[in-house]
């Protein structure tokens, strides 16, 4: 909106309007809006929770190992994180972007489903959205995203391209933008392979590249239901899904902004996507509203961010992947959320097994992965992992979280360079 209203401004010749044609100064502007936003708004938010008695029933002493009291606690803290996120990105960015217009859609639907489901809780239900409900929203949204990349004409890229000058190799960008359903491939010569290719055996040209755009929504919406569920998974402990996810959006921020720079797209050997700076501006709202909003969240937190919150933050991570063409990174960037909902579906696979010879098996002491550290064992159970023996405190299991992310983050970042 405003970025609009300053290239006016700058086309009349009023000073210091065109600082909005930076995408670096938007971006700083849209990191500290949305972190103001989310620290203030969320003392606002927290006092009027407990004021109308919206409070988390979930969890009290009797249940925490450490007998920690987290019953009374606010919930539905995610509403902070999307109004910290859509405000910025709606005054700063470019509303003309199809992928600015994709990630506020994103986080306003996600968001839309996550309150949908933390309402029912509040009002009695604990079991919330039922989940064939929330899985068909979130593949439904998945597909629309598939289809609006396939169709946009604003969603195109500049592949790489190599040639030999004797015995030096020069990589060059080709002279026109093309829809493409390339994407980038860790540890792999070309750092790059299109979804086509699958479809090698087949011979007619525009079939194989009609299945290869088949291809490519299947993965989209495969993608955004699986990262969706992953963060939802990995809200569980105070700061858990907030400091994750916001490692997370500083790695997709840097992917982003080199994505849409050509001089370093070109440095770094990875295709350049017009448009696709404005993720960053989008990205910085992000990671501020994640931060300002940790502020509360963190141990022991005064606020919980409910699905409102975390399938929202998901949706956005899984979006953004795929607009700069880097879904096939988040098992590397996303390890954490990958692992959550690993551990869940074999601590069902497990138990139903030991089920059917009537014992107790499981895997962890607790689904999803972060419980394990905080569970004790139980008589009669067999578990395939056992250790850590004793409990860890939460806000030391949190801050290993964390640290696991950067390093995942830091590996997603150096693959760029290893192939």
């Amino acid at each position: 909106m405003l970025y609009h209203l300053f290239q006016y401004l700058d086309g009349v010749d009023i000073p210091g309007a065109g600082m909005f044609g930076y995408v670096s100064f938007r971006a700083l502007a849209s990191l500290i809006l949305s972190l103001f936003i989310s620290m203030v708004a969320g003392e606002y938010f927290i006092k009027y929770m407990r004021r109308k008695k919206h409070i988390e029933e979930a969890r009290d002493a009797s249940i925490d190992p450490y007998g920690v009291q987290k019953k009374g606690v606010p919930s539905m803290g995610g509403v902070v994180i999307l109004a910290a996120v859509l405000v910025p990105a709606l005054f700063l960015g470019r509303l003309d972007n199809v992928y600015m217009i994709l990630l506020i859609a994103t986080i306003a639907f996600f968001g839309v489903v996550g309150f949908w489901d933390d309402l029912i809780k509040l009002r009695g239900n604990k079991d919330g959205l039922p989940p064939r409900l929330k899985m068909l929203a979130q593949l439904v949204f998945g597909i629309c995203v598939g289809l609006t990349l396939w169709l946009s004409p604003d969603a195109v890229v500049r592949e790489n391209v190599e040639r030999e000058l004797g015995d030096k190799v020069e990589v060059y960008h080709k002279s026109e933008a093309r829809k493409s359903t390339v994407t980038t491939v860790p540890f792999v010569k070309s750092n790059n392979i299109d979804y086509y290719e699958v479809f090698s055996f087949i011979q007619d040209g525009k079939t194989k590249r009609a299945c290869g755009w088949i291809l490519f929504v299947l993965v989209t919406t495969f993608v955004i239901s699986a990262v969706s569920n992953g963060a939802n998974l990995n809200d569980g402990m105070d700061g858990m899904c907030a400091g994750n996810s916001a490692i997370i959006g500083v790695a997709l921020g840097i992917l982003a902004y080199v994505s849409g720079h050509i001089r370093f797209a070109d440095y770094l050997n990875v295709m350049y996507i017009p448009g696709s700076e404005e993720v960053v501006v989008f990205l910085s709202a992000f990671v501020g509203a994640l931060v300002g909003f940790l502020w509360y969240n963190a141990y022991p937190a005064k606020v919980f961010m409910g699905d409102t919150g975390s399938l929202a933050i998901g949706g956005v991570i899984g979006v953004t992947a795929v607009i700069i063409h880097k879904e096939l990174l988040l098992p590397i960037l996303c390890g954490i959320f990958l692992m959550e909902s690993v551990s869940v579906i074999l601590q069902v696979a497990y138990a139903k097994k030991g089920n059917k010879r009537g014992e107790k098996w499981r895997v962890f002491k607790r689904a999803p992965f972060h419980d394990h550290y905080r569970q004790r064992m139980e008589d009669g159970v067999k578990y395939l992992i056992k250790r850590p023996h004793g409990l860890l405190f939460e806000s030391m299991i949190t801050t290993r979280f964390w640290i696991v992310t950067i390093l995942l983050a830091a590996i997603t970042i150096i693959t760029l360079k290893i192939r």
